[in-house]
């Protein structure tokens, strides 16, 4: 028989008392890890932006009160609800499209400090050249005393009925490229010079989620998005020590409405979760007031993808492989394009 001593007997004590602590905080650990993959996992599930947009939660008002805003395709959908959010905010506002009277109507009906009386309406069309263009940003930077353009945001575009890559005619070819990239880029060389000369200027660029991943049935205007993807990227990356920032808001399904207020008639025939304007415009503003370089807005399972394709792009890639003619038929019969179910292809008839 072996007899111990007060001190061995003690120190066994105190070995088992840690072995004890150490297991029970490997569980607690482990407890813990489980909880906030679980919160994580239904945060991502519910959520309608990335995690650095959602991590900023509200507008910086000071960033937008007082300002100069140019908002191009301001006549309806998000354009329009964004002129009202920052209307509301605050901005001294100039608001642009091609139908002159449809922005008398959105004007009439901002509120804020500075409208609607202080609301410059400056009729514009991307298409027309680079002397027209030339003129109205001349015009732009004389509509309000000792202050110049300071948020530059590009939201007009041309989005076509959604067909295949290889039934793409010339003209629908030309007439997106004409506004969504050519029209937008010589706006932003001319604007640019009179930002530079102040030592700052911020663009904010309405891209979309067909300018992240691949978009069946979308291929023109998916490469249109990603050709603004580059330019304002590399942009930034030249003028950002001379004071130009750049926001790159990449939207999925957003639900738009007509002039009129009424959901327009591709949102009407489909049963897509998409995200408000509302909340489109808000998040968008979000992004620029905290100088974020780019951001995503949607829900699942189009989020899913956007971030397979940036971080596991093999993956991302073969998903879109996958669904890639699904999503061409859907569209076709005006059915749900961003469904999860378009992995496993249509349904047989029974």
């Amino acid at each position: 028989m072996v007899f111990l001593g007060k001190r061995e007997i003690q120190l066994k004590q105190n070995k088992s008392l840690r072995e004890f602590q150490s297991e029970e905080g490997d569980g607690a650990g482990g407890l813990h890890f489980l909880l906030l993959f679980l919160f994580l996992s239904i945060k991502f599930a519910t959520t309608d932006g990335d995690f650095t947009l959602m991590s900023k939660r509200s507008v910086k008002r000071d960033q937008i009160e007082d300002k100069v805003v140019w908002i191009t395709g301001a006549s309806r959908g998000i354009g329009e609800v964004l002129a009202k959010q920052l209307a509301n905010l605050g901005a001294k506002l100039i608001i642009s499209a091609r139908n002159e009277a449809e922005l008398e109507r959105v004007k009439k009906q901002l509120t804020g400090k500075h409208a609607p009386d202080g609301v410059k309406v400056l009729p514009l069309d991307l298409a027309s050249g680079e002397d027209c263009l030339r003129d109205a940003v001349e015009k732009a930077e004389s509509f309000f005393l000792n202050a110049g353009v300071e948020f530059m945001i590009h939201n007009a575009a041309i989005e076509r009925p959604k067909t295949t890559a290889l039934d793409v005619t010339e003209e629908s070819l030309k007439s997106t490229f004409n506004v969504n990239v050519l029209g937008t880029i010589t706006l932003t060389r001319l604007l640019a010079p009179y930002m530079l000369r102040r030592g700052k200027g911020h663009f904010v660029v309405m891209s979309s989620a067909a300018g992240k991943t691949p978009a069946p049935g979308q291929a023109v205007y998916s490469a249109s998005k990603h050709a603004l993807n580059g330019y304002f990227h590399t942009l930034r990356s030249e003028l950002y020590q001379k004071g130009i920032r750049v926001t790159i808001v990449c939207p999925g399904p957003i639900e738009t409405s007509t002039g009129s207020g009424a959901a327009s008639s591709e949102n009407k025939a489909s049963s897509e979760k998409r995200v408000s304007s509302e909340r489109c415009a808000e998040l968008t503003i979000v992004a620029a007031t905290h100088c974020l370089k780019e951001v995503w807005i949607s829900y699942q399972p189009v989020l899913a993808v956007m971030y397979l394709v940036q971080y596991v792009p093999t993956v991302g890639y073969w998903l879109m492989d996958k669904i890639g003619g699904n999503r061409v038929e859907a569209a076709a019969r005006k059915g749900n394009t961003y469904s999860i179910s378009l992995l496993f292809g249509k349904k047989k008839a029974s």
